[in-house]
């Protein structure tokens, strides 16, 4: 049986007498009905799903000007590093020069704990003689002096297994490349925190960790005494140091049996006692 009820609409506007009406099929009017709902319902969850991509897009710009601000700050630290190395260097020349250079020995005959005596990285007045280009890791990877604070420890030792160097320094002093080489990684870990790792070439490799900043990135290619970073206690650090590991085929090596070859850079190794 056909259903041949109808659906009238008035249509009344203020100030005027008459009236419109439009008649209308009840099925029509349903139709009507339910169209003009599903796509209320889809406009709705369209404006849904893309304000997010609204609001992102909105955002876009802000972010590469703060990129593009950051980029430029990281570029200026860069140079301010290099030029405090240069005057650095040319500090430590000039007090090889008047003879400033001589540190006397840690030993204290009067103490008990025995205390080790200054190792130099080099020669006392000898001249800079970093390399270009690819090269073995020997220099001194600091723009300072240190004080080493632990070693390496091997497996089976009574204290937590510790592979390469950790170096106290002061926050912020310049990380060099100990040889040339290129970046093979540049980051943030967990344990290092903020990373440097360079391969040398000849199965040499070295790896500098817990810095404040970055100066290089993956696959740069760095010359030999090329500043890196900036020191710092990033990562699994209780103190500012430079912990700096020298691999050789991959396996771990003590990096003071190759830093203390003569001509690195005139800072001097202390060993902590």
């Amino acid at each position: 049986m056909t259903d041949k009820r109808q659906v009238t609409i008035m249509l009344h506007t203020d100030g005027v007498v008459e009236s419109r009406s439009i008649r209308m099929s009840l099925r029509l009017f349903k139709f009507l009905t339910g169209t003009a709902i599903v796509v209320f319902a889809l406009i709705c969850l369209g404006l849904i799903f893309y304000a997010p991509i609204l609001r992102a897009a909105s955002q876009v710009p802000g972010l590469t000007r703060e990129v593009e601000r950051l980029s430029a700050e990281n570029q200026q630290v860069y140079q301010l590093a290099n030029r405090l190395n240069h005057v650095e260097a040319r500090y430590m020349q000039m007090r090889g020069m008047l003879g400033a250079n001589v540190i006397p020995p840690l030993q204290n005959p009067d103490s008990i704990l025995p205390t080790a005596a200054p190792m130099y990285a080099r020669s006392p007045n000898s001249e800079q003689c970093y390399e270009t280009g690819s090269s073995r890791p020997r220099h001194w990877p600091l723009g300072g002096p240190g004080v080493i604070t632990r070693g390496p420890v091997g497996v089976g030792a009574s204290t937590e297994v510790h592979a390469g160097l950790d170096i106290a320094v002061a926050h912020g002093t310049t990380v060099l490349a100990s040889g040339g080489g290129r970046v093979i990684g540049a980051g943030y870990d967990s344990e290092y925190g903020f990373y440097v790792r360079l391969r040398h070439g000849d199965g040499y490799e070295t790896m500098y960790g817990h810095m404040s900043r970055l100066l290089v990135e993956e696959n740069h290619v760095v010359d030999a005494g090329q500043v890196i970073g900036l020191s710092g206690s990033t990562g699994r650090s209780t103190a500012p140091h430079l912990h700096f590991e020298i691999f050789v085929d991959g396996e771990s090596i003590d990096p003071s049996i190759l830093i203390s070859e003569e001509c690195s850079n005139g800072n001097i190794l202390i060993q902590g006692g």
